[in-house]
């Protein structure tokens, strides 16, 4: 008799593996209209739209002398890169005038943000190459702001949407939906 009880389980086991996958959607529940933090959602938009346009700022900068900043940035400071600098030049102004669209639309904003860190990364070792840290973090420099600062703060804007994503206020806002599907597991007895 317990071999017959093994013989069921083994066999019940043996058909669920051959079983299709079910899908399962499990729907993260949404806070109603009244726990929406209204202002931080439309504070995300606002810094991922002004951002946005001071990037496109510094791409068209790039676009407008491409020569000079491939000569005296890019072909002087990364000449570890290979190919012609102004290839580098016209990657990088079109990163920061293409990039910027999608994070203030919030259409592949995680993409972009990516996009805008590399540039910016990019940016803080020139920086550091070109002038140090300026005695960082206690020094008063003559210009009251390290040359670095502004490229550090665009970098750090990068990385939290990177991290979190363009918030509510976007054109493809991700669905509160996990999909996946389960195991099934084996009956023992």
């Amino acid at each position: 008799m317990a071999n017959s009880g093994r013989r069921n389980s083994e066999d019940l086991g043996a058909s669920n593996s051959n079983l299709p996958q079910q899908k399962v959607e499990v729907v993260v529940a949404n806070p109603s209209a009244g726990e929406v933090n209204i202002l931080g959602e439309l504070s995300i938009f606002v810094l991922r739209v002004v951002f946005s346009l001071f990037m496109i700022h510094h791409g068209l900068e790039k676009l407008q002398d491409p020569q000079g900043f491939a000569e005296f940035v890019v072909g002087k400071y990364f000449t570890f890169l290979p190919g012609d600098p102004i290839i580098w030049t016209f990657a990088a102004g079109l990163t920061q005038i293409i990039c910027p669209i999608g994070l203030a639309l919030g259409v592949l904003t995680r993409l972009a943000a990516l996009g805008l860190l590399n540039t910016m990364l990019f940016a803080l070792y020139f920086h550091f190459v070109d002038t140090g840290l300026e005695g960082f973090p206690l020094a008063v420099v003559e210009g009251h702001n390290y040359i670095f600062e502004l490229s550090a703060i665009y970098a750090a804007i990068s990385l939290y949407f990177l991290c979190a994503g363009p918030g509510r206020l976007s054109v493809l806002r991700k669905a509160n939906k996990v999909t996946y599907y389960p195991q099934v597991k084996k009956a023992r007895l």
